[in-house]
């Protein structure tokens, strides 16, 4: 039982540290663009280079 005083707070740090960097790479807009790559590799070179 005295386990859970040290897991619990552990945890929840754990879970927090987590969570901000979540917000963090939301804020730095890290999923601008989820599908862009991804489309991108589709096209050909030469309609890249028009762009």
């Amino acid at each position: 039982m005295s386990v859970l005083l040290y897991l619990i707070p552990i945890s929840l740090t754990l879970g927090g540290i987590g969570l901000v960097a979540f917000f963090w790479a939301i804020r730095s807009k890290q999923f601008e663009d989820p599908e862009g790559n991804a489309a991108r590799i589709l096209l050909d070179d030469d309609v890249l280079e028009d762009r």
